[in-house]
């Protein structure tokens, strides 16, 4: 049985996506946002508690918990922030809201931006294989907006 989601009330002109016709690579990239609010969301955590249970896992990036932890409850606040971003990213890619879509490319133009940045301020050129993967992302998410979205 299909049927179609009512719009969203806050979204003028909005659809939401038909049941069961999700396309497979906004499934993805929803659970892709998923993965990026549990990872955000557990370094605030062991930003909060250092010496905690968590505390192992610093060992796959040494360098992250060196940046963050000199900002103290700022380096909470901010990936505690991003976490809640991923988290309405992906609830918004999951039900086919138009904000949700907006929220995914702000939050890629942001990590396309980072990249940017560190492969200038750090010299680093190894981040700027994030460039054209962010790029095939915002197109993706261009072409498969709800219909009735702009």
């Amino acid at each position: 049985m299909r049927f179609r989601l009512n719009p969203d009330p806050g979204l003028e002109g909005a659809e939401r996506l038909t049941v069961g016709r999700r396309p497979a690579g906004i499934t993805a990239l929803s659970l892709f946002f998923v993965f990026g609010a549990v990872m955000s969301g557990a370094t605030a955590v062991m930003l909060a508690t250092p010496g905690g249970p968590l505390d192992p896992v610093w060992r796959i990036r040494p360098a992250a918990r060196e940046e963050l932890a000199p900002l103290g409850g700022w380096g909470v606040l901010l990936m505690a922030t991003v976490s809640l971003a991923c988290v309405a990213a992906a609830v918004g890619l999951w039900t086919g809201r138009r904000a949700g879509y907006r929220l995914a490319a702000v939050l890629l133009v942001t990590n396309l931006l980072g990249d940017l940045a560190n492969a200038i301020v750090r010299g680093d050129p190894r981040t700027l294989i994030g460039v054209p993967i962010v790029a095939v992302l915002l197109w993706y998410l261009r072409v498969r907006q709800p219909h009735g979205a702009t």
